[in-house]
């Protein structure tokens, strides 16, 4: 049974490609179906393929090959919460070396133009503070940052 809600994400002509990256990348993540275009359509030929049903982190995903029309936003991101400055590193790091960008406060994009936030819980927590001051020290050391650094997110927090 499909799921009820899927995430589509447009894509050139790439959609496997990145499928099969976010598959080898993160945890809980697969490649399913492989659909053909069953007739050439305006950016693609009969034969083509046409769409790639994926899983990213348990949530479902469907890349459609629509072609040029459409571009990647960060209006849209993908949030996955890391555990520790190692899984942090890992995941920012497979991104950023296959072809994306660094960005700031977390975020990056992969070279299909989608954008990443990289979060460790820490972060997260140290954030939903309820003391103030520690929200605003942990909220200003972030904003220096590209990839979060987890130690200095800790230090910020105990002030």
């Amino acid at each position: 049974m499909s799921p009820k809600n899927t995430i589509c994400l447009w894509f050139d002509r790439e959609a496997v490609d990145a499928a099969r990256f976010y598959a080898d990348t993160f945890p809980d993540s697969s490649v399913g179906a492989i659909a053909t275009a069953p007739s050439d359509f305006p950016d693609g030929k009969e034969g083509d393929v046409l769409t790639v049903e994926f899983t990213v982190v348990g949530v479902p995903c469907l890349g459609l090959n629509g072609g040029t029309a459409f571009r990647q936003s960060e209006a849209f991101s993908f949030q996955i919460a890391t555990d520790d400055q190692d899984e942090t590193d890992r995941l920012w790091n497979a991104i950023v070396s296959n072809g994306g960008q660094e960005s700031a406060c977390g975020w990056c994009k992969d070279k299909w133009g989608v954008s990443w936030q990289i979060t460790p819980r820490a972060l997260s927590e140290a954030m939903a503070d309820p003391d103030p001051a520690v929200s605003k020290r942990v909220f200003e050391a972030m904003m220096t940052m590209g990839k979060i650094d987890v130690a200095a997110i800790e230090r910020a927090r105990r002030g």
